[in-house]
Protein backbone atom coordinates (compact mmCIF):
# COMPACT_ATOMS: atom_id res chain seq x y z
CA UNK A 1 0.00 0.00 0.00
CA UNK A 2 1.20 3.69 -0.83
CA UNK A 3 2.94 5.49 1.99
CA UNK A 4 0.47 8.37 2.28
CA UNK A 5 -2.32 6.67 1.46
CA UNK A 6 -1.55 4.13 4.68
CA UNK A 7 -1.37 7.60 6.66
CA UNK A 8 -4.72 8.77 5.85
CA UNK A 9 -5.67 5.39 6.64
CA UNK A 10 -4.75 5.34 10.12
CA UNK A 11 -5.79 8.53 10.99
CA UNK A 12 -9.97 6.58 10.79
CA UNK A 13 -11.34 7.28 14.27
CA UNK A 14 -7.71 8.91 15.86
CA UNK A 15 -7.57 12.37 14.59
CA UNK A 16 -9.39 14.40 11.66
CA UNK A 17 -7.92 14.57 8.29
CA UNK A 18 -7.51 18.17 6.59
CA UNK A 19 -8.29 18.51 3.42
CA UNK A 20 -8.80 22.07 0.51
CA UNK A 21 -8.34 22.36 -3.06
CA UNK A 22 -6.22 23.69 -5.46
CA UNK A 23 -5.59 24.46 -8.70
CA UNK A 24 -2.28 26.16 -8.71
CA UNK A 25 1.60 26.36 -7.67
CA UNK A 26 1.18 29.40 -5.44
CA UNK A 27 -1.95 28.19 -3.23
CA UNK A 28 -0.63 24.41 -3.04
CA UNK A 29 2.55 25.31 -1.71
CA UNK A 30 0.57 26.88 1.25
CA UNK A 31 -1.99 24.15 1.67
CA UNK A 32 0.81 21.31 1.41
CA UNK A 33 1.77 22.81 5.13
CA UNK A 34 -0.78 22.31 6.87
CA UNK A 35 -3.31 19.50 5.02
CA UNK A 36 -3.28 16.29 4.70
CA UNK A 37 -4.89 15.96 1.09
CA UNK A 38 -5.33 18.26 -1.70
CA UNK A 39 -7.89 17.67 -4.43
CA UNK A 40 -7.57 19.18 -7.88
CA UNK A 41 -10.90 19.68 -8.18
CA UNK A 42 -13.48 19.67 -11.01
CA UNK A 43 -14.85 22.86 -8.35
CA UNK A 44 -12.52 24.64 -10.77
CA UNK A 45 -15.26 25.14 -13.31
CA UNK A 46 -17.28 27.60 -10.94
CA UNK A 47 -14.23 28.86 -9.32
CA UNK A 48 -11.48 29.72 -12.10
CA UNK A 49 -13.91 29.48 -15.50
CA UNK A 50 -16.99 30.94 -13.92
CA UNK A 51 -19.24 27.98 -15.86
CA UNK A 52 -22.72 26.99 -13.60
CA UNK A 53 -21.67 23.64 -13.62
CA UNK A 54 -18.83 21.54 -13.42
CA UNK A 55 -19.63 19.77 -16.58
CA UNK A 56 -17.58 21.19 -18.99
CA UNK A 57 -14.22 20.85 -17.24
CA UNK A 58 -12.44 18.39 -19.52
CA UNK A 59 -9.45 16.22 -18.87
CA UNK A 60 -6.69 18.82 -20.27
CA UNK A 61 -8.09 21.64 -18.13
CA UNK A 62 -7.31 18.83 -15.01
CA UNK A 63 -4.40 18.19 -16.36
CA UNK A 64 -2.85 21.26 -16.82
CA UNK A 65 -3.83 22.76 -12.96
CA UNK A 66 -2.50 18.96 -11.62
CA UNK A 67 1.02 19.76 -13.15
CA UNK A 68 0.65 23.13 -11.59
CA UNK A 69 -0.20 22.03 -7.95
CA UNK A 70 2.11 18.92 -8.16
CA UNK A 71 5.07 21.53 -8.39
CA UNK A 72 4.47 22.53 -4.66
CA UNK A 73 3.24 19.17 -3.18
CA UNK A 74 5.21 17.26 -0.95
CA UNK A 75 4.00 16.02 1.90
CA UNK A 76 0.42 16.23 1.26
CA UNK A 77 -2.35 13.56 -0.66
CA UNK A 78 -2.80 14.63 -4.00
CA UNK A 79 -6.06 13.41 -5.44
CA UNK A 80 -7.27 14.34 -8.71
CA UNK A 81 -11.28 14.73 -9.90
CA UNK A 82 -11.90 12.96 -12.65
CA UNK A 83 -14.24 14.81 -14.81
CA UNK A 84 -17.42 14.23 -16.12
CA UNK A 85 -17.97 12.09 -19.00
CA UNK A 86 -14.25 10.28 -18.46
CA UNK A 87 -15.13 6.94 -16.72
CA UNK A 88 -18.75 6.07 -18.58
CA UNK A 89 -17.36 2.52 -18.74
CA UNK A 90 -13.97 0.19 -17.43
CA UNK A 91 -12.26 0.83 -20.77
CA UNK A 92 -13.00 4.63 -20.76
CA UNK A 93 -11.88 4.91 -17.11
CA UNK A 94 -8.78 2.98 -17.24
CA UNK A 95 -7.58 4.99 -20.26
CA UNK A 96 -8.62 8.41 -19.08
CA UNK A 97 -7.08 7.71 -15.24
CA UNK A 98 -3.50 6.19 -16.59
CA UNK A 99 -3.46 9.37 -18.84
CA UNK A 100 -3.83 11.64 -15.93
CA UNK A 101 -1.53 9.84 -13.65
CA UNK A 102 1.25 9.16 -16.39
CA UNK A 103 0.83 12.79 -16.67
CA UNK A 104 0.80 14.08 -13.92
CA UNK A 105 1.78 11.59 -11.33
CA UNK A 106 -0.89 12.35 -8.87
CA UNK A 107 -1.28 9.88 -5.68
CA UNK A 108 -5.10 9.03 -6.59
CA UNK A 109 -8.12 9.96 -8.44
CA UNK A 110 -12.27 10.61 -7.29
CA UNK A 111 -14.52 9.51 -9.08
CA UNK A 112 -18.79 10.26 -8.35
CA UNK A 113 -20.76 7.73 -7.58
CA UNK A 114 -23.66 7.25 -9.49
CA UNK A 115 -25.08 3.88 -7.84
CA UNK A 116 -23.28 2.11 -11.02
CA UNK A 117 -19.97 2.65 -11.38
CA UNK A 118 -18.56 0.52 -8.32
CA UNK A 119 -17.25 -2.18 -10.98
CA UNK A 120 -15.06 1.12 -12.28
CA UNK A 121 -14.02 1.27 -9.45
CA UNK A 122 -12.97 -2.34 -8.17
CA UNK A 123 -11.20 -2.72 -11.75
CA UNK A 124 -9.03 1.14 -11.04
CA UNK A 125 -7.85 -0.65 -7.65
CA UNK A 126 -6.92 -3.91 -9.37
CA UNK A 127 -4.84 -2.32 -11.60
CA UNK A 128 -2.96 -0.59 -8.11
CA UNK A 129 -4.65 2.72 -8.37
CA UNK A 130 -6.21 4.65 -5.58
CA UNK A 131 -9.57 5.78 -5.48
CA UNK A 132 -11.64 8.29 -3.32
CA UNK A 133 -15.62 7.94 -3.97
CA UNK A 134 -18.18 10.57 -3.33
CA UNK A 135 -21.95 10.21 -2.91
CA UNK A 136 -24.83 12.29 -1.56
CA UNK A 137 -24.96 15.11 -3.75
CA UNK A 138 -22.66 14.78 -6.46
CA UNK A 139 -22.75 17.43 -9.25
CA UNK A 140 -21.48 15.57 -12.15
CA UNK A 141 -25.12 13.90 -11.82
CA UNK A 142 -27.26 15.55 -9.96
CA UNK A 143 -28.25 19.42 -10.84
CA UNK A 144 -30.58 20.64 -7.59
CA UNK A 145 -28.37 20.65 -4.22
CA UNK A 146 -30.27 18.95 -1.39
CA UNK A 147 -29.31 17.34 2.27
CA UNK A 148 -29.53 13.81 1.58
CA UNK A 149 -29.92 11.13 4.08
CA UNK A 150 -33.10 12.81 6.77
CA UNK A 151 -35.50 9.19 6.91
CA UNK A 152 -34.47 5.85 7.91
CA UNK A 153 -34.74 4.58 4.28
CA UNK A 154 -32.59 7.12 2.62
CA UNK A 155 -29.73 6.81 5.30
CA UNK A 156 -29.98 3.14 4.70
CA UNK A 157 -29.79 3.28 0.64
CA UNK A 158 -26.38 5.63 1.71
CA UNK A 159 -25.31 3.21 3.55
CA UNK A 160 -25.49 0.81 0.94
CA UNK A 161 -23.64 3.00 -1.23
CA UNK A 162 -21.17 3.38 0.42
CA UNK A 163 -20.48 0.06 1.68
CA UNK A 164 -20.15 -0.77 -2.28
CA UNK A 165 -17.86 1.56 -2.88
CA UNK A 166 -16.19 0.46 0.17
CA UNK A 167 -15.98 -3.27 -1.37
CA UNK A 168 -14.87 -1.83 -4.49
CA UNK A 169 -11.75 -1.03 -2.63
CA UNK A 170 -12.18 2.65 -2.59
CA UNK A 171 -9.44 3.68 0.58
CA UNK A 172 -11.95 7.27 1.71
CA UNK A 173 -14.99 8.87 0.60
CA UNK A 174 -16.13 11.95 0.06
CA UNK A 175 -19.78 12.63 2.03
CA UNK A 176 -21.39 15.70 0.18
CA UNK A 177 -25.09 17.38 1.67
CA UNK A 178 -25.47 14.37 4.14
CA UNK A 179 -27.75 14.74 7.66
CA UNK A 180 -25.72 14.89 10.74
CA UNK A 181 -27.14 11.21 11.68
CA UNK A 182 -26.22 9.68 8.38
CA UNK A 183 -22.67 11.10 8.44
CA UNK A 184 -22.54 9.89 11.64
CA UNK A 185 -24.10 5.94 11.07
CA UNK A 186 -21.66 5.94 7.49
CA UNK A 187 -18.73 7.15 9.58
CA UNK A 188 -18.68 4.46 12.11
CA UNK A 189 -20.07 1.82 10.01
CA UNK A 190 -17.18 2.03 7.42
CA UNK A 191 -13.95 0.75 7.83
CA UNK A 192 -12.44 3.52 5.26
CA UNK A 193 -12.49 7.75 5.93
CA UNK A 194 -15.28 10.19 5.43
CA UNK A 195 -14.56 13.54 3.74
CA UNK A 196 -17.37 15.80 5.01
CA UNK A 197 -18.67 18.73 2.94
CA UNK A 198 -21.89 20.18 4.35
CA UNK A 199 -22.01 17.00 6.22
CA UNK A 200 -21.33 17.83 9.55
CA UNK A 201 -18.85 17.47 11.83
CA UNK A 202 -19.34 13.70 11.91
CA UNK A 203 -16.91 13.01 9.45
CA UNK A 204 -13.28 11.98 9.77
CA UNK A 205 -12.43 14.86 7.96
CA UNK A 206 -13.67 17.95 6.37
CA UNK A 207 -13.11 19.43 2.46
CA UNK A 208 -13.70 22.82 1.12
CA UNK A 209 -12.96 24.71 -1.94
CA UNK A 210 -10.33 27.08 -0.79
CA UNK A 211 -11.37 30.12 -2.58
CA UNK A 212 -14.79 29.65 -1.07
CA UNK A 213 -13.55 29.45 2.26
CA UNK A 214 -10.97 32.66 1.51
CA UNK A 215 -13.88 34.55 0.31
CA UNK A 216 -12.30 34.67 -3.49
CA UNK A 217 -15.36 32.74 -5.32
CA UNK A 218 -18.47 34.62 -4.34
CA UNK A 219 -19.98 31.46 -3.80
CA UNK A 220 -20.60 31.18 0.31
CA UNK A 221 -23.43 28.69 0.92
CA UNK A 222 -24.09 27.81 4.67
CA UNK A 223 -21.83 25.02 4.90
CA UNK A 224 -18.85 27.36 4.01
CA UNK A 225 -17.03 29.01 6.75
CA UNK A 226 -15.42 32.06 5.40
CA UNK A 227 -11.88 32.22 7.08
CA UNK A 228 -10.98 35.69 5.64
CA UNK A 229 -12.16 38.19 2.91
CA UNK A 230 -9.31 38.10 0.53
CA UNK A 231 -11.96 40.35 -2.19
CA UNK A 232 -11.73 42.94 -0.15
CA UNK A 233 -7.67 42.85 0.39
CA UNK A 234 -6.85 42.36 -2.97
CA UNK A 235 -9.29 45.06 -4.40
CA UNK A 236 -7.70 47.41 -1.45
CA UNK A 237 -4.32 46.83 -3.11
CA UNK A 238 -5.44 47.01 -6.86
CA UNK A 239 -6.96 50.47 -6.00
CA UNK A 240 -3.38 51.47 -4.19
CA UNK A 241 -1.64 50.49 -6.79
CA UNK A 242 -3.65 52.28 -9.10
CA UNK A 243 -3.68 55.55 -7.81
CA UNK A 244 0.00 55.54 -7.22
CA UNK A 245 0.66 54.66 -10.80
CA UNK A 246 -2.03 57.59 -11.89
CA UNK A 247 -0.09 60.10 -9.35
CA UNK A 248 3.26 58.83 -10.58
CA UNK A 249 4.09 57.45 -7.32
CA UNK A 250 5.02 54.05 -9.24
CA UNK A 251 7.49 53.12 -9.91
CA UNK A 252 9.53 55.28 -7.66
CA UNK A 253 14.01 55.27 -7.97
CA UNK A 254 14.11 52.39 -5.77
CA UNK A 255 12.02 50.20 -8.36
CA UNK A 256 14.56 51.08 -11.38
CA UNK A 257 17.01 47.93 -11.83
CA UNK A 258 19.90 49.82 -11.19
CA UNK A 259 18.98 51.42 -8.21
CA UNK A 260 19.38 55.16 -9.77
CA UNK A 261 17.57 57.91 -11.92
CA UNK A 262 18.26 57.89 -15.50
CA UNK A 263 19.04 61.39 -16.71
Amino acid sequence: MKKKIKKILSKKNKSKIVCLTAYSKNIAKILDKYVDIILVGDSMANVLYAHENTHEITLENIVQHTLSVKKAVNKSLLVVDMPKGTYNNVKEAEKNVKLIIKKTKCDAIKLESNNRNYKIINFLVKKNISVMGHIGFTPQFKDNFKIEGNTISEIAKLINEAKLIEKAGAFSIVLEGISPLAAKQLTKKLKIPTIGIGSSSNCDGQILVTDDMLGLSGFYPKFVKKYTNLNRIIEKAVKKYSSDVKLNKFPSIKHFLNGRKIK
